[in-house]
């Protein structure tokens, strides 16, 4: 546990990554932009609507009793109903909010996006040592069986010769017998010494045939591992490329990965679902949040059918007239004037309610769906986890048999207890094993990743605090 620590504290670790991705990742920092961008919209709406000024001038001043008109001024300044500006102003707020859920939606799903690919890249290089290390077992096994052929044929050279000379000895001897006892001797040495050499030849080819015929299945057995060792470093490329576009950095950037994955089980209140255990989660956060922006809007649409009322000044420019005795002769004149909008079309705003009733409606059922589907996911990926974690202890100890196995197969084979058949076939079996405890290791990770992404998602920096 210590040196897994110590491998994550690095700076080229897990942690580094992710913290990399939330600095540079576009979708990120898309989605905060624009959690940013709704912020802006609440002072929008929760200010009055823009004052008019109007002004007019009359080219011939208009002849009054108490003066020349010469300009009119207006002034005017309209007030929604009372409630219509907080109410948009809710509506702006919650709507911010759910922006901030997709930004941490967002970001959760990029830590993620990091991780899995991560895992991918650690799989490919651990695929690529375990065929690396095949590799050199198999020149291995090739020595031993280079040097049990040569063995094989000085052997066989030594018992041909052998029986040659036990031949020769044998005709000696009946050589010297009597008349009847020299025929029979003799024509049984003379059927018997051509049949022995014969045969001892055809011994020693058959044998070196069998070595050759096992150097060569060796050989082609290492060209194929050696041909998916070169396949595993072009999808090597492929997901160091993909893991560098998550960080938003050039393709070619090097990747560090540990030597082994760390196994840590989840807390056992994660392993049973339950309706609570989804309500942190960002994309139900957004649905929530976007309902009850609904709702705010709902009020502000009612109150918006209501009339406006407007309050305002109209200002008379007068010049005196020469004319005039009258007392208010060049006066300007000040008129305060009131305004009310009659909202008598009333079809529109019928209309905008019931548009966003079904909005609320659908967003409702966006939400059980959601809902459901999450629970879909977390079963999945809980059922992931549990035959991960079967199978890594499966291929784990299926393994360690098949290697000591190998080991006593290879000791046995020098001395011809065993076959070069058996050797191989125990071989392939503890690389199958191995590659399948590498990717169950992995799949164990991804749904450990998963459902911490599901049901306990780590909270962003605040982006309002500057954290």
């Amino acid at each position: 546990m210590f040196s897994v620590f110590s491998v994550f504290s690095q700076s080229d670790s897990l942690m580094h990554y992710l913290e990399l991705a939330t600095k540079n990742n576009p979708t990120v920092l898309q989605r905060y932009n624009e959690y940013q961008a709704s912020l802006q919209k609440v002072p929008q709406v929760g200010g009055l609507p823009d004052p008019q000024l109007e002004m007019g001038v009359f080219l011939s001043p208009m002849e009054l009793m108490s003066g020349y008109q010469v300009a009119d001024i207006k002034l005017m300044q309209m007030f929604p109903w009372f409630g219509v500006i907080k109410n948009a102003k809710d509506e702006m707020s919650l709507m911010s909010k759910m922006k901030f859920e997709a930004f941490r939606d967002a970001k959760l799903q990029a830590y993620y996006n990091v991780q899995h690919a991560w895992f991918d890249l650690y799989k490919v290089r651990q695929n690529i040592r375990i065929s690396e290390k095949n590799v050199e077992l198999l020149k291995t096994i090739e020595r031993l069986t280079l040097v049990k052929f040569r063995s094989g044929t000085s052997t066989s050279s030594a018992v041909s010769g052998g029986n040659m000379s036990g031949n020769a000895a044998q005709s000696t001897t009946s050589g010297s017998s009597g008349m009847s006892s020299m025929s029979s001797g003799s024509g049984s040495s003379t059927a018997s010494r051509p049949a022995t050499s014969s045969g001892s030849a055809s011994m020693g080819s058959a044998s070196r045939a069998s070595g050759l015929s096992e150097l060569y299945q060796i050989q082609i057995e290492a060209a194929s591992l050696e041909d998916n060792i070169a396949s595993l470093k072009n999808e090597e490329q492929s997901a160091v490329a993909r893991f560098n576009s998550l960080l938003n950095r050039p393709q070619k950037t090097s990747v560090a990965v540990i030597d082994m994955l760390p196994i840590e089980p989840l807390d056992i209140s994660y392993l049973s679902v339950n309706d609570s255990m989804f309500t942190q989660n960002t994309m139900l956060g957004m649905l929530a949040y976007e309902q009850q922006s609904l709702t705010a809007r709902t009020k502000m649409q009612k109150q918006m059918g209501l009339p406006m009322v407007g309050v305002g000044l109209n200002y008379s420019v007068i010049s005196k007239s020469e004319m005039s005795t009258s007392p208010m002769n060049g006066q300007d004149m000040i008129m305060p004037m009131l305004t009310v909008s009659l909202p008598i079309y009333r079809k529109k705003y019928k209309a905008m309610q019931t548009e966003t009733n079904f909005l609320k409606a659908a967003s409702e059922q966006n939400y059980q769906a959601t809902s459901n589907m999450l629970q879909t996911q977390y079963n999945e990926a809980l059922q992931q986890y549990n035959d991960a974690g079967r199978r890594m202890k499966l291929f784990y100890s299926q393994s360690q048999l098949a290697k000591k196995s190998l080991d006593i197969s290879i000791k046995t084979f020098s001395s011809s207890a065993s076959d070069l058949s058996d050797i191989l076939r125990i071989r392939l079996q503890l690389l199958d094993y191995e590659l399948k405890q590498v990717e169950a290791v992995v799949e164990y990770n991804k749904a450990e990743a998963l459902i911490k992404r599901l049901i306990i998602p780590e909270l962003p920096p605040n982006p309002l605090k500057g954290e």
